[in-house]
């Protein structure tokens, strides 16, 4: 038997449910821990960020307005997939992070009921974090979240895939659309996660993975007038003050980065709850005044 070329696998951008190598041209090497060549990703550009956030937006009102149910069996189908992959995703996570195939299946599994857990959540935050008011008159008062619309993250640096799963999901578990900043040193399970997400139920534009440099890319998308909110939990400490800085121009939402994060505990409902705004709406009863009219 004759022996045959190798297949290498060419990483591609995930922006509006497509893959478009980045608009520069430009790629950059990855290695893994201990040196060795991986592959070539794509150097995002400005304008790379800018085009997902236009099919983020686009996507928004589909999403948001879908039910949080239907969110929730969304969410299922990615963990179904990846659950197919996952020999995949071990071998990937153990070349980016240079730990053992044992330890890796570990963090594959872990992040697969990274999204069981959030798609559970999809249908309930609401109850948890809305309700109604008690008030002094003749009125309903009711609380209940919506999404805050685009938001930009920067991945973990570190821990390159169920770090990134931690922070994708409930972003668009609660409605609203992401663009993701993979980690730079660590792209390909992120960008393999795109593959993911194509295959399942997820519409295009409602998660977009972009890779290269975080401090080329995320300061465009800190002031992006279209951008509502911005994580920079993947965010060094001198380019987080300098992205939040930028973020002030139109309000977004920021999560700063965390001293330390532990993406192996529970995660509770805090990046539920982060990119939530809350309305409150008045509404009048029957009862008009003292005397007992009613409409």
């Amino acid at each position: 038997m004759s022996d045959r070329l190798s297949v290498l696998k060419t990483y591609k951008l995930y922006v509006g449910g497509k893959f478009p190598r980045s608009e520069s041209g430009r790629v950059y090497e990855v290695t893994s821990s201990k040196g060795e060549w991986l592959a070539n990703a794509p150097l995002s550009s400005r304008k790379d960020g800018r085009d997902a956030v236009v099919a983020a937006r686009k996507a928004f009102g589909g999403w948001s307005g879908a039910t949080a149910y239907n969110r929730g069996q969304v969410l299922y189908r990615v963990a179904e997939m990846l659950e197919g992959r996952r020999e995949q995703f071990v071998r990937e996570v153990s070349e980016a992070e240079g730990i053992g195939k044992s330890k890796a299946a570990a963090v594959v599994d872990a992040a697969v009921d990274r999204w069981v857990w959030y798609a559970g959540w999809t249908d309930k935050i609401g109850q948890v974090v809305g309700g109604a008011n008690p008030v002094a008159g003749p009125f309903f008062n009711l609380s209940t979240p919506e999404p805050t619309g685009v938001v930009t993250v920067l991945a973990p640096q570190e821990s390159s895939f169920l770090g990134l799963v931690s922070v994708i999901a409930p972003v668009i578990a609660t409605g609203s659309t992401v663009v993701v900043i993979a980690s730079e040193k660590a792209p390909l399970p992120a960008l393999s996660l795109g593959e993911v997400l194509a295959t399942s139920d997820v519409p295009g534009g409602v998660v977009n993975i972009l890779s290269g440099k975080a401090a080329e890319i995320a300061p465009s998308l800190a002031a992006h007038q279209d951008v509502n909110g911005i994580d920079l939990t993947g965010a060094g400490a001198e380019l987080a003050k300098e992205l939040e800085i930028a973020a002030a121009d139109n309000l977004k939402r920021v999560r700063r980065p965390q001293p330390v994060e532990d993406f192996t505990a529970d995660p509770g409902t805090d990046r539920l709850t982060y990119f939530l705004e809350t309305k409150t709406v008045w509404h009048p009863t029957g009862s008009l005044g003292a005397s007992g009219s009613s409409y």
